[in-house]
């Protein structure tokens, strides 16, 4: 029994002996009960809740469910254990980064996953394992009263130029650019699309917004990148609607849904991660039976022995939420520091 399970059983020991029920109702986003706790990705954190709130524990310790997502925001710090509070981490990289904490500085011993809606940027070691388990994409978001929405859109060319300043008006409307904050995936996914480094974004660009809230568009002139994923299940009434008055732009002429579903065509469509320490999966040094059922798919010669990752199999939830189904959910190629 590794440190994790044995202080949630503590912990689970102390409630039952208070008189208090761990199975009465599931946990909330920020309520830590479960065997596996993550943290991070913004874009990701509403599908993998309610991924949490399907896949069961099969030991019931300490709780019937397995997965723990904690929001990317949300008031004060999140305590994954008795008495530890950490910071919360708001995005992919805050994640990531909190997860490489956790493993440097063993007395943490809080997260066991990062939500990460970004691939790996740094490869100097093996140390972390980006899974994906689905798919999305980002356009850019305007405000439905601005000329902005025209039912044209924008080109790759126009947003890099929009965002290194040297576009300023378009349909003669003064452009506001904004961008997630910083350490969030889809804002390196999106400046990555469209050929903008950090040190090339223009002194136009001076607001920055959490990622995915399109109630932050107050002016005509804004503009900003948004997960057509979170989109859909913001106005689908699945998450809390965020999307206030903005609609989905096109990108190089593509239109970002089809009969109201995430095109997976979309020019810029990405996979979407849980990020794991390497070391815990199927031939690591310590691997954690609870992870690897979580998230590793494990191909055989033999088919009859091959295992499909818990979230995997729950197609049907992922595209509840906007999401695209990948055919290689639950892989384990792809390893990187941060």
């Amino acid at each position: 029994m590794n440190v994790k399970s044995r202080i949630r059983m503590a912990a689970a020991a102390g409630a039952v002996a208070m008189g208090l029920s761990l199975f009465a109702t599931p946990a909330s986003a920020d309520s830590e009960t479960r065997q596996i706790v993550g943290v991070g990705s913004d874009t990701t954190q509403d599908v993998v809740n309610g991924l949490g709130n399907v896949i069961l524990d099969p030991n019931n310790i300490p709780d019937n469910q397995l997965i723990q997502s904690y929001n990317a925001t949300g008031t004060g710090s999140v305590t994954c254990r008795v008495g530890l509070p950490i910071a919360r981490p708001n995005g992919s990289s805050a994640g990531i980064d909190a997860l490489r904490n956790d493993l440097t500085n063993t007395a943490i011993d809080c997260v066991d996953f990062a939500r990460s809606s970004r691939g790996p940027v740094d490869f100097s070691t093996t140390r972390l394992t980006w899974i994906p388990f689905a798919k999305d994409a980002v356009t850019v978001a305007v405000r439905s009263n601005s000329a902005l929405n025209d039912n044209v859109g924008f080109t790759t060319a126009e947003l890099r130029a929009i965002y290194t300043c040297t576009k300023t008006t378009h349909n003669s409307v003064t452009l506001k650019p904004l961008l997630p904050q910083s350490g969030s995936g889809t804002r390196t996914f999106f400046l990555e699309k469209i050929g903008v480094t950090e040190a090339q974004l223009g002194s136009c660009v001076n607001g920055t917004v959490q990622e995915h809230d399109g109630t932050a568009l107050t002016d005509v002139g804004h503009i900003a990148p948004y997960s057509i994923a979170q989109y859909i299940a913001q106005t689908g009434g699945v998450v809390t609607d965020r999307h206030g008055a903005t609609v989905l732009a096109k990108v190089d002429t593509i239109q970002p849904r089809i009969a109201g579903k995430l095109n997976t065509a979309f020019p810029y469509n990405r996979d979407v991660y849980n990020v794991v320490p390497s070391a815990k999966l199927n031939g690591g040094t310590a691997p954690d039976a609870d992870l690897i059922r979580a998230f590793e798919s494990i191909p055989n010669v033999n088919p009859a022995l091959a295992t499909t990752a818990e979230i995997c199999a729950q197609t049907a939830v992922i595209e509840n939420y906007g999401f695209g189904t990948v055919t290689n959910c639950g892989n384990t190629s792809v390893k990187a520091e941060r």
